[in-house]
């Protein structure tokens, strides 16, 4: 099994990277929120990899952090969420983001990701929050008054119909500002526009 890689990065076009190791050439899948962190082509990379192997092929999902990958492998076992759409929530979503709706029981704001349903949310929470409550150690649950201000604002632009990639960049210029998140939104829709 394949759980870590370290080399040069050859290709990237979200989600997906090209990893040279040792001259062979890796396809990995990363989250959208990770793709934004990743180096530029030609300069070293290592990613935490999950390996999945199916019928229909191999798979490597790779994750800038271990916390990521834990709480992707712990995405796949809740019942009806597969790779993709584990991938896809950790696109659509902060870890700490994500983390904090579960243990806040708040399934719409988890209907706002592609391919989440209403029965999907309420599954997610129900088999996540004992997994998510221990993460707290890891320290993703937001404590401080401006972080909670960046993650209101972020899923505040999210429901409005802006890209998470898109609202997190604009939102990254003004986060180490302690404002409320209604400046916040107000700053992010300025630099989106």
């Amino acid at each position: 099994m394949i759980g870590f890689l370290r080399g040069i990065l050859l290709e990237k076009e979200a989600p997906n990277l090209t990893l040279e190791v040792n001259g062979i050439g890796y396809e990995v899948q990363i989250p959208v929120n990770s793709f934004y962190r990743v180096p530029q082509i030609g300069k070293e990379i290592s990613l935490h990899i999950h390996f999945v192997v199916r019928e229909d092929g191999q798979f490597l999902y790779g994750f800038i952090d271990k916390e990521e990958r834990m709480l992707f492998r712990s995405l796949i076992k809740v019942n009806g969420v597969g790779p993709k759409m584990a991938l896809a929530i950790l696109s659509a979503m902060e870890p700490n983001i994500f983390v904090r709706h579960v243990l806040n029981n708040d399934p719409d704001a988890l209907e706002h990701i592609p391919g989440v349903g209403a029965k999907t949310a309420r599954r997610l929470i129900i088999e996540m929050r004992d997994k998510v409550s221990e993460w707290k150690n890891i320290n993703l649950a937001i404590d401080t008054k401006a972080g909670a201000a960046v993650n209101d604002a972020l899923s505040a632009l999210i429901a409005l119909g802006y890209k998470p990639h898109e609202a997190r960049r604009a939102l990254m210029k003004h986060q180490d500002k302690e404002l409320p998140s209604e400046e916040l939104v107000r700053l992010a829709l300025k630099e989106i526009e």
